[in-house]
C-alpha cells in the first residue's frame, strides 16, 4: 500500500501535527473503529482526562493488534471532546501515541452520551 499525504497548493498550510488529507493506493485491509472511550477493564470511567486518554490509546492499540496492525497504520483520526479545554491534552496524547507522525485529524466539541466521558476517539487504519 502506498500512502501519500495531501498538501495542495492554494490552501492554508497544515500545522505540524496534522495533514489535510491522505491518499491510499491499493490497501488490502481497512479497519474502522467505533468511538473508543477511556474505560477501565471493569467499565468504570476515570475522572481525569489524562487517564482517559491513556486508556483510549491502550484500547486503540488493542483493537489494532487484533487486526495485526499498530498505530503506524492509522490514516485518519477523529476526536470528540466534551469540552474544548481538553484539546491541548488530546493533541499532545495523539502526537505522542503516533510518534510525531501527522495524519488527517478532526476534533469536535460535543455532548457525549455519558457525562463522565471526557473524550472519545475513532480511527481509520489501513494496511
Amino acid at each position: 500500500m502506498d500512502i501519500r499525504m495531501l498538501e495542495p497548493e492554494g490552501i492554508y498550510p497544515p500545522t505540524p501535527d496534522y495533514r489535510h488529507g491522505v491518499e491510499l493506493s491499493s490497501p488490502s485491509r481497512v479497519v474502522y473503529t467505533a468511538g473508543t472511550m477511556g474505560l477501565e477493564l471493569d467499565g468504570t470511567v476515570p475522572a481525569d482526562i489524562d487517564r482517559q486518554l491513556e486508556l483510549i490509546w491502550d484500547n486503540l492499540r488493542a483493537i489494532l493488534a487484533n487486526a495485526d496492525m499498530t498505530v503506524d497504520n492509522i490514516v485518519r483520526l477523529t476526536s470528540y471532546l466534551a469540552d474544548r479545554k481538553y484539546a491541548e491534552k488530546n493533541g499532545n496524547a495523539r502526537v505522542e501515541a503516533l510518534g510525531g507522525r501527522a495524519v488527517p485529524t478532526t476534533a469536535i466539541v460535543c455532548d457525549l452520551l455519558d457525562p463522565a466521558w471526557l473524550i472519545e476517539i475513532e480511527i481509520i487504519a489501513a494496511a
